[in-house]
């Protein structure tokens, strides 16, 4: 009788568990709609919007710079930690034994030695492969190594929930945000084809300190330490640049809601719907909703170029490429163009509208990052800043084979039979 009793509880717990998993899959997106037309692109009036939503202040920076490869970001950091005189702290979703890991391991090291606090916040399921005793000689030095999110009985509940953030903070006044983690991958050959394409962007000045409270937010979700010791947020009032400098930027945090929204969402669908004359968009998983996909058709309508840059065959994911394809019919007929990069992967994550504002970070075109995922993301209306973007847009672009509509509807079969999975993974990419 008790053996029957406890086969039909586990019986009942199977089928409830099969329930909430299809429920997680099925689950209709959050709708998104913007009935107004939103300010100018690069105005004050729009930028004040934008703070406005998402809670975030705009920021002063001292200086702005896009470095736009691996090996000048990772060399541009390093120096920076090297002179950091009270506080590093790290936070990434890939942190993968390789040559350029060691040497940030051994640079963090020695600063700790020197007195520096060093903190690293590491998501568990990004560095899966990365055991905890590779940052055991840190530790030795005085560093701390936290893990988000790892895997415990107690934390199955938020499994789903992952902080996708790649973020340098380096004594409260210098930042570096982008879509790079630390890996080979960003600064050596992969299988003969070149190092990913990616970009990162040093800010300087108060705007760091959006930034810092970034980290601080994921620092106390896996340490238990709320940050509030001066060497973290120093007073930077006296770098602020002058009212007329133009400097100005909005750090947009995305952190999941109980009610799915998420401010990185709302940041995206707010710009585009901006839109008067052009739209760039590059991701290296671009999987729009319908409520994404709706404003792309509405910008094109209105007369606004959209153009969106994605990977090629060479994907490091390529049941999300197949996925994506998947969508291209319907904008492509919409007059979107698209484009897939051909001399390797390209993983850069940019926003930028009419050419005046630019959104480069953390966030993919895609529903973890939209609703899942912890992100950091970067609003920028900087002329000089936003033009280096741009550049890097088209010369990508110039690198890419532009997808006609005959092509896409002789997409082979086998295409369209492994897209059927992505139709099913969709909400969880």
């Amino acid at each position: 009788m008790a053996f029957e009793l406890w086969h039909g509880l586990l019986l009942a717990s199977a089928a409830l568990l099969g329930v909430l998993f299809l429920l997680v899959l099925a689950e209709p997106g959050l709708r998104y709609t913007v009935n107004e037309m939103p300010p100018q692109p690069g105005s004050h009036e729009l930028l004040g919007l934008i703070a406005a939503l998402a809670d975030a202040p705009v920021g002063n920076a001292t200086g702005i710079e896009v470095i736009p490869d691996g090996e000048g970001f990772y060399q541009a950091m390093l120096e920076s930690i090297m002179q950091a005189r009270r506080t590093v702290h790290l936070e990434a979703y890939i942190f993968r034994r390789s040559r350029i890991a060691d040497r940030f391991l051994s640079t963090l090291a020695e600063r700790a030695k020197a007195g520096v606090r060093v903190r690293i916040v590491v998501d568990a399921i990004g560095c899966w492969n990365t055991p905890d005793r590779y940052f055991a000689a840190l530790r030795a030095a005085g560093g701390e190594v936290a893990w988000y999110q790892p895997v415990r009985w107690y934390t199955l509940k938020r499994f789903n929930n992952r902080t996708h953030r790649e973020l340098l903070v380096v004594d409260g006044l210098e930042a570096f945000v982008g879509g790079a983690g630390i890996a080979s991958w960003w600064d050596q050959p992969q299988a003969g084809l070149p190092p990913w394409r990616d970009t990162m962007v040093r800010l300087q000045g108060p705007v760091v300190s959006s930034l810092q409270a970034v980290f601080a937010e994921n620092w106390l979700e896996s340490a238990g330490e709320l940050l509030a010791d001066a060497g973290s947020f120093p007073d930077c009032r006296a770098l602020a640049p002058s009212a007329a400098s133009g400097r100005q930027a909005i750090v947009v945090a995305g952190t999941p809601s109980a009610g799915k929204a998420t401010r990185a969402r709302m940041l995206f669908q707010l710009a585009i719907a901006s839109a008067r004359r052009s739209v760039l968009i590059q991701s290296p998983y671009f999987l729009p909703d319908r409520s994404m996909r709706s404003e792309l058709q509405r910008a094109t309508s209105r007369g606004v170029s959209v153009r969106v840059l994605v990977p090629g065959r060479h994907n490091n994911h390529p049941i999300a490429r197949r996925a994506s394809r998947r969508r291209y019919g319907m904008l492509l007929e919409a007059g979107v163009e698209i484009a897939e990069y051909q001399p390797g992967m390209n993983h850069t994550k940019l926003l930028v509208i009419d050419d005046g504002l630019a959104v480069v970070g953390t966030s993919n075109f895609d529903n973890r990052s939209f609703g899942l995922n912890d992100e950091v993301n970067v609003v920028l209306v900087d002329a000089e800043a936003v033009q280096a973007l741009v550049q890097g847009f088209h010369q990508h672009w110039a690198a890419s084979l532009a997808i006609q509509m005959a092509d896409w509807r002789a997409r082979p079969m086998l295409e369209r039979a492994l897209a059927l999975l992505g139709i099913v993974l969709e909400r969880q990419q």
